[in-house]
């Protein structure tokens, strides 16, 4: 299936590959003033790229993406007597292959030969990431000539910035290099750009140095085995939301530099084009079934950085998994660490992602060599992760600049009460506090089976933590009981009804009917939107359907509610709860964005873009593809030889199909059918089934 889809909701094209990422205007131009740019490593290496024919915009025909990583556009530029139809006609391809490279193509299909200059017209302000995010408004940096291009070097000398033309300019004139053209009739010529950027991390080469530029097929990086299943679905947009989201995971891979044979997810493009812990375990989470490698590197990845001693600034601790790697201009100059620690759920999430690997069948050897990392991470949560030993996961930033709010929603204002009021810290999050027993639960399998200690201690820990719980963070208002969002600095449960009850389904923290509350609460109209769950209650002082954390729809959070409707037998809501994202899922390119906003579907037709959303994004993206997991219940226990599947009912979809998924060696495939149930069929050995089609 072709995964070539329109301009996105802003009109930008976005193109990401690693380290790289390009955004532009559809007409493929980067406009100073906004967002736009080509960035290197969290620092903007060009604020400005336009194409001129003799000093004139060429006028758009249509621009899209061709994949992750390329784009196409399409225009003309009028000329004088020559009718209505458009003369002289411009191509301009775009492909991330190791650093940006870009092919404009002029052909004539008049009756007279053309002559003109092409000037390309470029220039960079070396922003980091975050000034253009909050734009802040940098000089621009002069041009300086070199053979065969410009250059643009920051005035510290860190970075260097490299820009050359095939054929070469023969005049620069101010920021615009100029390449003469002449075009007989029906002829055609080609102007190739390369894009070498240099910071103290060394030089992005490009990859093509002027060939002749085709559609890139998708790739996997060195060193992780990414099979894609075939999956057929009676509604095909379903379909082309996980193609797309497939592709966008690839893009978003990145080699550890300590070991580039692991590979894991960076968060999203443009901000968050890095390592963060909590981003990178869900993500590799949600696609272990499809890429096992990845759960792997990313483990692995996190291992290496997890945390050995106590630093107040950078908030490490014993154990602790670090929140993300920053690098570009602030961190030459040391105004931030490169390394953070400071989020209170990547730890547990850790335990959790490795047990979940262990499921679907990753080599012992690589599990045995994680689970000094699972106990260091586990005797951080008995620990540091609990400062007040009241027996609750726990948060409060160690540092001046460290965040306020370090679970998922880490915005100033992520957690807040029903009259608007902000929680402080410490606070205790329901969410992390069900990572944290599904932790221990996981944790203690892991450490029994492969005969460590403490295993017996950790189950017993899970069992109190639920007990606690059950006693201190239930509420009741005017539409019933639900879980409050947290407990703040005074133990007070905030009573904010919000998305996080979503994530206490799928880890066995809740018992008997809690479940059930829980999908009445997610499926009332005051957090369901139509497309997705909103992050905080329209019965809320403080709800806004724009707010980064207080009324926007995640996507990823949603998704997360539908695993653990579906675990926890809500499949009524689970399947709500699935359409509204696949019924979103076209306003967006089929690519899921980070978030959207949280106007209710009745009241606004189309589901409105969040204007400083990452897209693609990781666990937006890897969102999807728990969709398929919930709909099909997939539940592996490979080290015993076994895997359960617990599909939907009633089914979202009148049948689905998942075809060749690997497990351990062999090849299984799953048809879900209205009329027919459920077939599955497994080639390659033998593996016990465990249908459950009620």
């Amino acid at each position: 299936m072709s995964d070539e889809v329109s301009t996105g909701p802003l009109g930008e094209i976005i193109c990401v590959r690693g380290e790289v990422f390009v955004v532009s205007d559809a007409t493929g131009d980067i406009v100073p003033g906004g967002d736009h740019g080509v960035y290197v490593r969290d620092t903007r290496f060009i604020d400005r790229l336009e194409i001129l024919i003799d000093g004139q915009h060429p006028r758009p025909l249509v621009g899209s993406s061709t994949g992750p990583a390329s784009a196409t556009f399409h225009g003309y530029l009028p000329l004088p007597d020559t009718g209505p139809d458009p003369v002289l006609l411009i191509d301009r391809r775009r492909v991330i292959d190791g650093s940006l490279h870009e092919e404009v193509a002029l052909t004539n299909r008049g009756r007279q030969p053309l002559s003109f200059e092409v000037g390309v017209r470029t220039g960079t302000d070396f922003a980091y990431i975050f000034d253009v995010r909050h734009g802040r408004s940098l000089d621009a940096v002069a041009p300086k000539d070199a053979d065969g291009g410009v250059r643009f070097v920051r005035a510290d000398g860190v970075d260097d910035l490299l820009i050359k033309t095939e054929p070469p300019p023969v005049r620069r004139e101010g920021d615009t290099l100029i390449i003469p053209c002449r075009l007989p009739v029906g002829g055609s010529s080609r102007v190739c750009l390369d894009v070498m950027a240099t910071d103290i991390y060394g030089t992005v080469h490009p990859g093509r140095r002027c060939a002749a530029i085709q559609r890139p097929a998708a790739r996997v990086p060195a060193g992780t085995r990414h099979h894609v299943p075939s999956v057929r679905c009676s509604d095909q947009r379903f379909e082309r939301l996980l193609d797309r989201s497939f592709n966008d995971l690839d893009a978003l891979k990145l080699a550890d530099p300590q070991e580039p044979s692991d590979v894991f997810c960076a968060a999203g493009s443009p901000w968050y084009l890095t390592l963060f812990g909590r981003d990178s375990l869900w993500a590799a989470f949600m696609a272990a079934p499809f890429d096992l490698d990845l759960a792997g590197g990313t483990l692995r990845t996190l291992a290496r950085r997890q945390g050995t001693r106590h630093d107040p600034d950078t908030e490490e601790q014993p154990g602790k998994i670090l929140h993300e790697i920053r690098r570009g201009s602030l961190t030459h100059r040391g105004d931030l660490p490169p390394n953070y620690y400071g989020t209170i759920d990547a730890t547990p999430l850790f335990v959790i992602l490795a047990h979940e690997a262990w499921r679907w069948g990753l080599p012992p050897e690589q599990v045995a060599a994680l689970l000094p990392h699972v106990e260091a991470a586990l005797d951080w949560m008995g620990d540091h992760g609990d400062p007040d030993g009241d027996g609750f996961l726990e948060y409060i930033k160690d540092s001046e600049r460290g965040l306020d709010n370090q679970g998922w929603k880490d915005s100033h204002d992520g957690i807040q009460f029903a009259d608007g009021r902000l929680a402080r810290a410490p606070i205790a999050l329901a969410e992390v506090q069900a990572y944290a027993h599904d932790a221990a639960v996981r944790g203690a399998e892991l450490l029994a089976e492969f005969g460590r200690p403490a295993a017996e201690r950790w189950g017993a820990w899970a069992e109190d933590l639920a007990a606690r719980f059950r006693d201190r963070f239930w509420l009741e208002d005017a539409h019933g009981r639900y879980p409050a969002t947290a407990l703040d600095r005074s133990n007070r449960p905030v009573d904010g009804p919000a998305s996080n009850m979503g994530h206490l389904l799928a880890g066995g923290l809740l018992e008997g009917d809690e479940a059930g509350l829980v999908a009445a609460q997610l499926t009332h109209d005051r957090l369901a939107s139509g497309w997705g769950l909103r992050t905080l209650s329209t019965t809320c002082a403080g709800f806004n359907p724009l707010s980064y954390h207080a009324g926007s729809v995640w996507p990823h959070d949603t998704a997360i509610a539908v695993w653990g409707l579906a675990a926890s037998g809500q499949h009524e809501a689970a399947s709500s709860l699935l359409r509204g994202l696949v019924d979103a899922a076209p306003s967006f390119g089929y690519r899921l964005p980070e978030l959207f906003g949280g106007f209710a579907r009745q009241e606004v037709p189309i589901p409105v873009p969040y204007p400083a959303a990452c897209r693609p994004q990781a666990w937006a993206a890897g969102g999807a593809l728990l969709l398929l997991r919930a709909c099909l219940g997939l539940h592996p226990d490979i080290p015993a030889g076994r895997l359960v599947v617990a599909p939907l009912r009633p089914a979202p979809f009148r049948f689905l199909e998942l075809r060749g998924l690997p497990v351990a060696g062999r090849t299984v495939s799953i048809r879900i059918d209205e009329q027919r149930g459920v077939d599955v069929e497994v080639r390659g050995g033998t593996l016990e089934l465990d249908i459950v089609d009620d």
